[in-house]
């Protein structure tokens, strides 16, 4: 078994979105070049066979996201991607059979979170018509995620905007239940065959900037995942939006040799003494969730 279940690669950290929960990057924008990526799966080969499209950016804002698409197949990965959906009618046409794509997520919590979206009832018509064909015509899975509630059990507004969204997502599908009734927060529902429900709390990205805990927990980071970043730089997690946590550059260095580093086996032994070594992984809520 390889060493990752997942390389997250940031294929563009350039978003047509400013979502309230996503920092805006402070890192230059950019989209990655077909050489730069090619470089990447080759380097990479040894340690995955699943990539995800996703650190900061929006990816499907890549003009070449059909290529990268045909060269993970050529390369031997299946490729999931996270999406805010907006674009998802102007790209479909470069998503239609590619054997590469394994799973796309919709980040239905985007539309609430940025004031600027008007129709509500468009955005959601659209991904679900596509979430249909999609279905009739490929494997391809599909997870809708709610990521917004809030992680006390008080009122929740956002749950109840969920309420509307939910509606039309039941009578989509023909569901016989509410879907409020028995979902339970970090945990998903099958609605269709391949479709996917998940609500969760929203979580803040970690940032230098926030307080510092006790640094007691777990990650896996650098365990069962890495990621790569834009402009190539190696970072332990897909939570590290600005690069913080610099590991090295892949366009430089060979993939396996920044694995040897002593800031990597640090942080691996660190997490191994339930001990978070790194500044930020200090300033890192999602590390909580995985118990002390």
């Amino acid at each position: 078994m390889k060493q990752f279940k997942r390389v997250y690669i940031e294929i563009t950290n350039i978003c047509n979105l400013n979502c309230s929960f996503c920092p805006q990057t402070q890192r230059k924008a950019e989209f990655m070049t077909i050489d730069t990526f090619c470089h990447i799966l080759d380097q990479v080969k040894p340690y995955t066979d699943y990539l995800y499209f996703h650190v900061k950016g929006e990816p499907f804002l890549h003009p070449q996201i059909d290529e990268f698409l045909d060269i993970s197949y050529e390369k031997g990965f299946q490729v999931n991607i996270t999406t805010n959906g907006t674009l998802i009618t102007k790209v479909k046409d470069k998503l239609t059979k590619k054997p590469a794509l394994r799973q796309i997520n919709f980040s239905l919590h985007s539309f609430d979170g940025n004031d600027g979206l008007q129709n509500k009832g468009e955005y959601i018509y659209n991904i679900l018509s596509f979430v249909k064909e999609t279905r009739e015509e490929s494997n391809v899975l599909i997870s809708l995620r709610l990521w917004n509630l809030e992680e006390n059990n008080q009122v929740n507004l956002n749950k109840k905007k969920n309420n509307a969204l939910l509606e039309v997502i039941e009578k989509e599908f023909n569901l016989p239940y509410n879907i409020q009734e028995i979902v339970t927060p970090g945990r998903g529902i099958k609605i269709a065959d391949g479709v996917y429900l998940n609500q969760d709390h929203e979580f803040q990205w970690p940032a230098l900037k926030e307080k510092e805990d006790d640094g007691i927990g777990f990650c896996y980071g650098l365990r069962n995942q890495i990621a790569i970043l834009v402009d190539g730089t190696v970072i332990p997690c897909c939570l590290d939006g600005e690069g913080i946590i610099n590991l090295g550059n892949a366009k430089s260095t060979p993939f396996s040799e920044l694995l040897e580093s002593e800031r990597v086996k640090n942080i691996v032994e660190g997490f191994s003494r339930m001990e978070a070594v790194e500044e930020l992984c200090r300033k890192c809520g999602y590390r909580k969730r995985f118990g002390k």
